[in-house]
């Protein structure tokens, strides 16, 4: 049976497509890339430092043993009032929100150009994401809509149950697709694990402290997370 032989055509194609990503990544901001790297991470639970809290430090703790001059921020939504997209279009004229509430706040912060890995956390509320997980993801079309700020920007996601089966990959999923929606360039947890993201069991005895498949998951998703914008930006 003869070979299968690689077009050059698009060999060459895949050459010039990476190479275009690279030269994309170094453009994007190249007089910050070399003096701060930040990744943000976004804790997606109701409850403030509790589980999927504890989940997102380890993977950032991850991502700082990796390379120690990446700045990581955990934001955490548990008490702030963010509401759902309201579908106004304001956003469609300029970088605002009609919706008078906590997430104009963090506009700044998420807009902010030396912020190159974004993280999302939510706990799995029956079989998905958290509401304050949707609101937000929603809330962030104003990005999308004003020159697609997050393009580029590396995502990953970690999803803690309460049940090992309990909907953690279809959570990841979901935020996975808004990710994609900003044109953001979405990892995995990376080897030796490499599936979806970082997914959690916090229902057995010892909690979620206890779950060393999980954990070593979500660390695995922060070093990949490094690795990955190590690669784009060298």
């Amino acid at each position: 049976m003869p070979k299968l032989r690689r077009n050059n055509d698009t060999q060459k194609g895949h050459t010039l497509h990476t190479n275009e990503m690279r030269q994309m990544w170094r453009s994007h901001d190249k007089s910050k890339i070399d003096i701060k790297m930040k990744i943000l991470g976004i804790n997606c639970s109701p409850r403030k430092g509790k589980t999927t809290f504890y989940a997102l430090e380890e993977c950032m703790k991850a991502a700082r043993e990796t390379q120690p001059e990446v700045e990581t921020e955990i934001i955490e939504l548990g008490d702030m009032d963010i509401h759902g997209c309201c579908g106004c279009g304001l956003c469609k004229k300029e970088l605002t929100c009609s919706i008078n509430d906590d997430f104009k706040k963090l506009i700044s912060k998420l807009k902010a150009s030396e912020v190159k890995g974004l993280i999302i956390g939510t706990p799995v509320y029956m079989g998905t994401i958290t509401s304050q997980c949707k609101a937000f993801l929603d809330r962030t079309v104003i990005f999308r809509r004003n020159g697609i700020l997050f393009r580029h920007r590396v995502g990953g996601v970690l999803a803690v149950g309460g049940k090992r089966n309990g909907g953690q990959e279809l959570s990841i999923q979901a935020v996975h697709a808004a990710m994609l929606c900003h044109d953001m360039l979405v990892v995995s947890d990376g080897m030796d694990t490499s599936h979806f993201g970082g997914t959690l069991y916090s229902g057995g005895d010892g909690g979620i402290k206890e779950d060393k498949e999980g954990l070593t998951m979500a660390r695995n998703l922060g070093k990949r997370i490094v690795e990955t914008l190590n690669i784009l930006g060298n």
